[in-house]
This record gives C-alpha cells, sequence and structure tokens, in this order.
C-alpha cells in the first residue's frame, strides 16, 4: 500500500529526479539517459561482466550500466524506498541487457523469437524468452512492500513484447532456507551463504522447457547469488535439452546445448572498467550481490 500510495503521488505532484535531485520530476532526462546507456563504454551498454573472482557455475551475464551515481540512486529508490514508478525505465534497462545476453550466445531468429527445436508447419519455431527472476526473501518483500526484481522483470518482459519477442516471466525460484544479510560479506563468504539456499518450485520444470531462460536481477556484484541461482536451475533444467530439430521422431531425439544466460541492470559498485581486449566487456570485483 504504501508504494501505490507514493506512486499515485508522485504521477501528480512529482517532488524531485530520483537519481540526481533535479525538481519536479521523478526522472530527469539526463538520468534516464545514463539508465539507458548512453555514453556507457565503447559499446554503450549492454556488455558483459564478470566478477573478480568468477564464482564456479556464474552464466554468461550482461548488464546494462555500470551500478554507480544515478543508476546506484535509481535502483536504491526503486528497491528500498518503494519508487515504482521507476520500475518501467529500470524494466527498459533491463530488457537491453537480455536481448544482449541471448543474441551473444545465438539462437535469435529474425523474427523476434528464439530459435527452438521443433518446426511448426514446416517453420522454425519461436521459443518465448522465460525471464526468471531472483528471488527476494519473503520477509524483505514483506518489509518493502513489493518485490523489486520481480516488478522490473514483468517491466522487461512487457517491453521486450513490444518490440516483438515473446517474452515472459516466470519467478520459479524460491528459498527453500534462511541467509545470512549480504552486507559486509566477501565473496567467499556470500558463496557459502547461498551455497544451496535456492530451489525450483513444483511444476517449474515443466515450465522452464517452454522456452528460452535468462536468469535476471537489478544488480551483480560478486556474482554468488547469480551462480546459486544458476545451480538451482541446473538441478530441473540441465543444459542440455533434447529436441528433434525437424528430424522425425523415427530418426531419434537430439540433444541440444543451452548456454545459461543472465541480465542484470547494472554491475559493480567497486571497481568498474572496461576492458580494452575484449570491447563492450566489463570487468567487476567486489559489491553486494
Amino acid at each position: 500500500m504504501r508504494g501505490w500510495w507514493r506512486e499515485i503521488s508522485e504521477l501528480v505532484l512529482p517532488s524531485a529526479c530520483e537519481g540526481c535531485g533535479a525538481p519536479r520530476t521523478a526522472l530527469c532526462a539526463d538520468c534516464a539517459g545514463v539508465l539507458a546507456g548512453v555514453g556507457a563504454g565503447e559499446g554503450g551498454g549492454d556488455g558483459r561482466v564478470r566478477p573478480l573472482p568468477e564464482p564456479e557455475g556464474l552464466p554468461v551475464v550482461h548488464a546494462a550500466v555500470p551500478y554507480e551515481g544515478a543508476v546506484r540512486a535509481l535502483l536504491i529508490a526503486h528497491k528500498e524506498r518503494g519508487a515504482l514508478g521507476l520500475a518501467g525505465p529500470l524494466g527498459g534497462a533491463l530488457a537491453g541487457a537480455v536481448e544482449a545476453a541471448v543474441g551473444a550466445v545465438g539462437g535469435r531468429d529474425g523474427a523476434g523469437g528464439v530459435r527452438g527445436p521443433g518446426r511448426v508447419g514446416g517453420a522454425v519455431e519461436e521459443r518465448p524468452l522465460l525471464l526468471v527472476p531472483v528471488p527476494s526473501s519473503r520477509r524483505a518483500v514483506r518489509a518493502r512492500g513489493h518485490d523489486p526484481t520481480r516488478r522490473v522483470a514483468l517491466a522487461a518482459a512487457a517491453r521486450l513484447r513490444r518490440a516483438g519477442r515473446p517474452a515472459r516471466v516466470l519467478p520459479v525460484l524460491r528459498q527453500r532456507r534462511a541467509v545470512a544479510d549480504q552486507a559486509g560479506l566477501g565473496a567467499r563468504s556470500r558463496r557459502a551463504n547461498l551455497a544451496g539456499a535456492l530451489e525450483v518450485v513444483p511444476g517449474g520444470a515443466r515450465l522452464l522447457a517452454a522456452g528460452r531462460v535468462v536468469l535476471v536481477d537489478d544488480l551483480m556484484t560478486t556474482g554468488a547469488t547469480l551462480a546459486e541461482a544458476a545451480r538451482a536451475l541446473g538441478v530441473v533444467h540441465p543444459p542440455f535439452t533434447r529436441g528433434t530439430s525437424g528430424r522425425s521422431p523415427r530418426e531419434g531425439a537430439q540433444h541440444e546445448f543451452e548456454q545459461r544466460v543472465a541480465a542484470v541492470i547494472a554491475s559493480s559498485p567497486a571497481s568498474f572498467e572496461l576492458n580494452r581486449n575484449s570491447p563492450g566487456t566489463w570487468i567487476v570485483a567486489g559489491g553486494e550481490r
């Protein structure tokens, strides 16, 4: 209720930009440009990110923008202060990272979908993008009054659909045990804290088989959360999938490899630098996630 009231009041009487404090607007043009990745590195944003050290099992991760300045303020305002009106712009940034993540490993067809193993009427079947948000704890959702990652994922899926890409959100991950507050923990402690903490809900495996899975979160720093989420998915949805790829049932099924990918809005509050040896790749160290 608190979040909805704030969103309605800001539509009527916006106080200040959540990114920089500019008066009479919830999101100024300059901060909107930063969130869209304008001027972010040589590739304009949507780069692959790798934490140092990189946790085992981390999927291929793409981020829209660096986690600093206005972007950091906007993410905190949405997550912790209930600035729900920012979900749309943040979702737009996440949608760009999703497209970059899927495109980087191949599999996107020219019709806006993702190439699947089957055929319908002689044409390659389009598999929807399935955005799987990293879950927040029930306690965090109650305290904040909303689930920020799921809300932004919904906005990202809507943006992708408007662009002609079949997409929907599958909130199939949940916490199977309590975890300690990640604040103040180093990379190794975070991995230990999260080990085995997530699982797929009953019936989730069937839903995951219906499209191209993309893990999504608002922020990545150490990569521990995304690595644990990828592990949990792999228990019921391994990267090796069975498909016919146009072959007749008599010829038998063919195994295909689906590279696990993830997309985040931003990455790294600490050392964020462009790797000059690989344009568009950001090397990340330290942080909160």
